[in-house]
């Protein structure tokens, strides 16, 4: 890591603190950096019923500061960030770190695997998942604690062109996460490109790329990503990104045995109730948009979702022999897909 690139994102990280003082009511406020767009329907939503919600848990002593992707450190450099006290978490995609360990890009996104983010959630707090991750950082990024892993939608499809089927993926450039979920899209013959959530509506605009795995159907048409790309596909195909909410071990061993359970509790209940929240505005946001007749909304036949799958399973298997803690992984997830009945 470059000493300069810290020495910006500690000067940074002063002055959001300054910030926070003035714009949160609580004592102690946390700095995660997250891996939404400050434009998400997202993160509003989590700025706006569940932030004050920790604080009434709290009695007032414990906040959070939800920033978005890229505001303080690079997307792929939080743990780091968090080791050195830049920042105090994150709440972020696990995938950004397949380039560590194939470990993570199978934690993160078993592509798809799951049919719906309450199987990941139940997969994370339930089926051992959260433990695995945390086994993960203490090989890797020693002195992160994990606090809790979910999902709370699976990814809409957006594009300038229509894809209708696996065929239709031959030669098209994708916007794709790296690891895993570029390898199972290679797979089918299409081009992934990786770039940052961010990137992505410029690269669409400009013809970079044709398409993009890139969020929940909500966060989609509020960054505008349907004035471009009218033909989404919805439900998704590939993706129901896991994310992690970690802290720094320094921070954990300060809060108090309340502000532990608390922020626990509260992490489980704001992204179950994010979950729904989306479920329910995703669901309307195509009912309208289906109705305005502006869009062509593509939803893929079982046998083409099939077929998909049948590709990414090749990829698990492959990518769960690159290191032995890829294999613990791997291991997990199909342990608990089979006691779920999804294998």
């Amino acid at each position: 890591m470059k000493f300069h690139v810290f020495g910006k994102a500690l000067a940074l990280a002063a002055a959001l603190a300054m910030g926070a003082s003035a714009a949160f009511a609580a004592d102690r406020v946390l700095k995660i950096q997250t891996s939404s767009n400050a434009s998400h329907a997202s993160l509003a939503y989590l700025n706006e019923e569940w932030l004050p919600k920790l604080e009434e848990m709290t009695g007032g002593t414990l906040g959070l500061e939800l920033l978005p992707v890229d505001a303080v450190v690079p997307r792929r450099e939080t743990p780091e960030a968090i080791g050195v006290g830049v920042l105090d978490g994150d709440l972020t995609s696990i995938n950004y770190f397949s380039g560590i360990d194939p470990a993570f890009a199978l934690m993160g996104d078993l592509i798809a695997g799951y049919d719906s983010a309450d199987q990941i959630q139940a997969f994370c707090a339930q089926g051992g998942g959260k433990e695995m991750l945390q086994k993960l950082f203490t090989t890797h990024y020693p002195g992160v604690h994990v606090i809790g892993c979910g999902a709370y939608a699976r990814e809409a499809f957006v594009s300038k062109v229509p894809v209708r089927s696996v065929a239709d993926l031959a030669g098209l450039k994708i916007r794709s996460p790296e690891g895993l979920a570029a390898d199972v899209f290679k797979r089918a013959g299409a081009a992934p490109v990786s770039m940052s959530g961010s990137e992505t509506y410029g690269a669409l605009e400009k013809g970079v790329i044709d398409a993009a795995d890139n969020s929940a159907y909500a966060n989609n048409d509020s960054n505008g990503m349907h004035k471009i790309a009218k033909y989404p596909i919805f439900p998704g195909i590939h993706s129901t990104p896991i994310l992690q909410f970690t802290v720094s071990e320094q921070v954990w061993g300060e809060l108090s045995a309340q502000e532990k359970a608390a922020l626990e509790t509260w992490y489980l209940a704001a992204y179950n109730g994010l979950r729904q929240h989306f479920d329910r505005l995703d669901r309307q946001l195509v009912a309208r948009d289906k109705a305005a007749g502006e869009l062509d909304i593509i939803d893929w036949p079982q046998a083409e979702r099939d077929a998909f799958r049948k590709i990414a399973q090749e990829a698990w298997s492959d990518f769960a022999s690159q290191s032995d803690l890829a294999k613990e992984v791997y291991d997990s997830h199909i342990a608990f897909m089979k006691q779920a009945g999804l294998l």
